[in-house]
């Protein structure tokens, strides 16, 4: 046995002593796949935090109150619900097509 052999035994007579530097295909598939899980769920948080159109309309109601309370008049809050299909319900809305009617 050669000298070679017996101090790198897992190494196939005639092999370079260089050791080929780079990445394996499954290592950037798998560092590709964590990358990916990652930014799923942290976008998923962050859609999370994001006040919904409920909690947008209650503020706008809140923000109305105010504005009678301090000027003494009345005032009118519209909203409009729109549905997951697409279509729009509510004052200022058309039910046919969901276009918002002309102003009075």
């Amino acid at each position: 046995m050669t000298k070679a052999a017996i101090a790198n035994p897992g190494r196939k007579p005639g092999e370079s002593e260089t050791r080929r530097r780079g990445v394996t295909l499954l290592e950037l598939v798998v560092t590709l796949a964590l990358l990916a899980l990652i930014l799923g769920v942290s976008g998923l948080a962050l859609a999370s935090l994001r006040p919904t159109s409920r909690a947008e309309a209650e503020g706008r109601l809140r923000q109305a109150r105010a504005d009678a309370i301090r000027g003494g008049a009345a005032v009118r809050a519209e909203s409009v619900l729109f549905l997951p299909d697409g279509r729009a319900v509510g004052e200022g809305v058309d039910p046919l097509t969901g276009t918002p009617r002309a102003s009075r």
